[in-house]
Formats: structure tokens, sequence, C-alpha cells
């Protein structure tokens, strides 16, 4: 059985922001940072929705 992957918090802010600015595909991020597309949907997600607390 594979151990499963931890990532930091730098690595996932830089997929969510990849996802978020929209210059590439889910498909083709998920290939560039070899992470499945559900994650970096879920990524991208998370920030949007916490991106306005750092502003408050």
């Amino acid at each position: 059985m594979e151990k499963r992957r931890k990532f930091g918090k730098e690595f996932k802010a830089k997929v969510a922001l990849a996802a978020i600015k929209g210059d590439k595909t889910t498909a083709e991020l998920s290939s560039l940072f070899e992470v499945h597309s559900n994650v970096v949907t879920r990524w991208a997600k998370q920030a949007r929705e916490r991106l306005p607390l750092v502003f408050a």
C-alpha cells in the first residue's frame, strides 16, 4: 500500500493560485504539479473561500 503524500502550505498555495489564475486547465495543472485534479480543485476552492480573511 502506498504511503499518503503530504504537501506544505506553500506548495498548496502555489497550486491554488495557478488554478485561480486560470491560464491552464485543471488537467494541465494536475500533470504539472503531479497531484490529482480533484486536489487542485479542492485547494483552489479553499483558497477562494479563505482569501477574504486575509483582508479582514
